[in-house]
């Protein structure tokens, strides 16, 4: 018997990806509701009482009143909003660094943040094993696609073709950055500054360190090897061994959920550069709801991603 999925908030870009990761796949029975039902609490409520699983693709104020429609009902949620990512009682989405276990088990599950994700990636495992301190000031810099702006931000772009590049969060108070400074184990808030490019998918995520003045990090080599160690085995996270000159985010990037590390240094073992490179709609978004709702339901936890 297929598990039943009620996806509240599917005309959204996340929501509409999942839908369509969703739909072939005959382990899964979407509950859909048209536009009049969308609106309806009582339909709503419903629907969360007949699934199995719901995946919140919502504002984060309205995925709390979700929650709260789903007292009562065995339903076990995911939330790709920020409203619970760092929320006593939930299990944080990403199985490569929280632990598969966790999220099989979980009544709630909290998806990451696109951003998130590739700091999260890069910077948890070295603080972990001790390579990185714990209270550093850290700075991270990241660009995205237009798309995990939503509709509003989609539709800016797309009808201003003029727009080349926008920097933004400038007030330094990211939504991102409570989940970034608390899953990485950090006593200090990273200073984030993300930006947006004409491209409608992609992201790079780069974490800068001074490694002259972190004497317990080593080589950049160090660093990269802990890495792949601790994705070892991983078909979605690739620590990569080779050094172009260059990463590159192309207008025409095609859906992907694999999340790519970097690890580039100075030739003097000074510095050096940790990059993530992921879809900001797909790892950063709907192929972990996917990965996480896989695990959840005791399937293959590739199933149905693009690698």
């Amino acid at each position: 018997m297929p598990h039943k999925v009620f996806i509240d908030g599917a005309v959204g870009t996340t929501g509409l990806e999942i839908v369509e990761r969703l739909a072939p796949r005959p382990e899964f029975q979407l509950l859909l509701l048209d536009e009049q039902q969308r609106k309806d609490p009582a339909a709503r409520t419903a629907a969360f009482h007949q699934a199995d699983f719901a995946v919140l693709c919502l504002p984060d104020d309205a995925a709390r009143e979700a929650v709260a429609m789903a007292d009562g009902s065995k339903v076990r949620i995911i939330d790709a909003s920020t409203a619970h990512r760092v929320a006593p009682g939930w299990v944080y989405g990403f199985p490569e660094v929280e632990g598969r276990e966790a999220i099989a088990q979980a009544e709630r599950v909290s998806n990451p943040g696109c951003y998130s994700t590739g700091f999260i990636a890069l910077l948890a495992p070295l603080v972990r094993a001790g390579l990185l301190p714990f209270d550093w000031p850290y700075t991270c810099n990241a660009v995205s696609g237009y798309s995990g702006g939503g509709k509003a931000l989609i539709a800016r772009f797309e009808d201003d073709p003029d727009i080349a590049f926008r920097t933004y969060a400038l007030g330094l108070g990211h939504k991102h950055v409570p989940e970034m400074q608390s899953r990485c184990g950090l006593s200090v808030p990273p200073l984030f500054a993300p930006s947006v490019i004409p491209a409608h998918r992609g992201m790079v995520v780069e974490v800068p360190l001074p490694l002259a003045h972190m004497p317990m990090a080593g080589s950049p080599e160090v660093l990269r090897l802990a890495l792949v160690e601790f994705y070892g085995g991983s078909r979605i996270v690739t620590v990569h061994d080779e050094v172009p000159d260059e990463l590159l985010m192309r207008r025409s990037m095609q859906p992907s959920d694999r999340l790519d590390l970097f690890v580039f240094g100075a030739k003097d073992g000074t510095q050096a550069r940790l990059v993530a490179r992921l879809d900001n709609l797909g790892k950063g978004a709907s192929g972990a709801a996917v990965q996480s709702l896989n695990l959840m339901a005791g399937l293959e936890e590739t199933a149905g991603l693009s690698l």
